[in-house]
């Protein structure tokens, strides 16, 4: 018995009863191929996902993927497997089926719920969130969508001192490449909606965006003149903040990592060599406004994660030791949702999708088994262990 790609070689298992689902999944690679569509949903709009579709997978249209994450939002390693399979496909899981029945049931004229994804490493939360911007983007929000913060805390590309913030730092470069991100997921939904600036912005003696211009001139600003790229978001991000709470749109705000706005230190050297603190990023201030509770209209989703720490990882994964206190009261009161390792049937589901693409074969019976007492379930450990050599 073998997995194809890996170098894992496994035991023979004993010859109890197997279950149904394991007798499938041991004669996939000799079964019609309609035995293993049942790991399949054709439902792709994910505003319908409910129970009766959970441990299926969907597929996210290529058009759609392309806008909403082609400069990020899922992570690399899932990436280059859909590279692979030919295809984007999510599995609509517990948490995201949780989430969008939340939002259904959202009055939006009250100040935004804030929710926050947590778990162990590598249960999905990531995957989670890839869910909700699919969602966000069919049930047109306005995506304010953070790929990962700790990219901003450890590698950032450049540093400047703030001209409107003393004692401040500027990622210039990084607040461009986010507004690419953000023009590139909401272009055409702006557009649709023409939102006007609130104000007049000065920028220099010479550069000024009118009050009235289109709300994409001040984005086009922040990606033309980067110098300036961390003050257009600071200004985008509170024209959404109040023109949500005026009712012209709704705004969705989905972080990954965001506890790493509340670690003490960064990797960033100030001028006199000391580490900054994410307060001294003039990235951090707009995004911890739009994740308070004043303003309507809106719904953040947030995950935090022990990785986006720079050193000194937490033991627990629970919201309170991730954030440190700061963060926990800064969101309180939000609704925390738990992402856990895959179920059974999760688990089963995930490995006849990786059967259907030829990713792992078998010739007798209890692969399935070792794999799963290998992984203990956990979705990165099983990818990997599946990935090939």
């Amino acid at each position: 018995m073998f997995l194809r790609r890996t170098g894992l070689c496994l035991l023979r298992s004993s010859r109890e009863t197997v279950p149904l689902v394991r007798r499938q999944l041991a004669t996939a690679a000799t079964a019609p191929h309609s035995k293993l569509e049942d790991f399949r949903t054709g439902e792709t709009d994910p505003a319908n996902h409910n129970k009766s579709h959970l441990s299926r997978f969907y597929t996210i249209p290529v058009d759609v993927r392309k806008q909403i994450f082609a400069y990020g939002g899922l992570p690399k390693t899932f990436e280059r497997q859909t590279k692979t399979f030919n295809e984007n496909c999510l599995m609509v899981r517990q948490p995201a089926v949780e989430l969008i029945g939340y939002l259904k049931r959202t009055d939006f004229r009250k100040p935004v719920n804030r929710f926050v994804l947590y778990g162990k490493d590598g249960v999905g939360k990531s995957l989670i969130l890839a869910h909700m911007l699919h969602y966000g983007y069919s049930q047109e929000f306005v995506l304010v969508h953070v790929p990962w913060v700790a990219n901003w805390m450890k590698r950032a590309k450049e540093t400047a001192l703030s001209s409107t913030h003393e004692g401040c730092l500027d990622l210039p470069l990084d607040g461009a490449a986010w507004l690419v991100h953000f023009k590139h997921q909401n272009a055409k939904l702006l557009t649709k909606l023409d939102l006007k600036v609130s104000r007049e912005y000065v920028w220099s003696k010479r550069e000024t965006t009118p009050a009235g211009s289109p709300i994409l001139e001040l984005v086009e600003h922040g990606i033309n003149r980067a110098k300036f790229s961390c003050d257009a978001i600071a200004a985008l991000l509170q024209e959404l903040r109040e023109q949500s709470t005026e009712g012209k749109l709704r705004t969705m705000v989905v972080i990954d990592g965001f506890n790493a706005f509340f670690h003490p230190h960064t990797r960033i050297l100030m001028e006199n060599k000391v580490r900054a603190t994410p307060e001294k990023l003039t990235l951090t201030k707009p995004f911890l406004d739009i994740t308070s509770h004043g303003w309507s209209n809106g719904v953040c989703i947030l995950a935090v994660d022990r990785m986006a720490l720079t050193e000194d990882r937490m033991e627990s994964d629970l919201p309170l030791y991730q954030l440190r206190r700061e963060g926990f009261e800064h969101l309180d009161p939000f609704v925390p949702v738990r992402v856990d390792n895959y179920s059974e049937e999760e688990y089963y589901s995930c490995v006849q999708y990786y059967l259907n693409r030829k990713w792992i074969q078998t010739t007798a019976d209890g692969f399935d088994k070792e794999l799963e007492f290998l992984s203990g379930r956990n979705p990165y450990k099983l990818m990997q262990l599946c990935a090939s050599v």
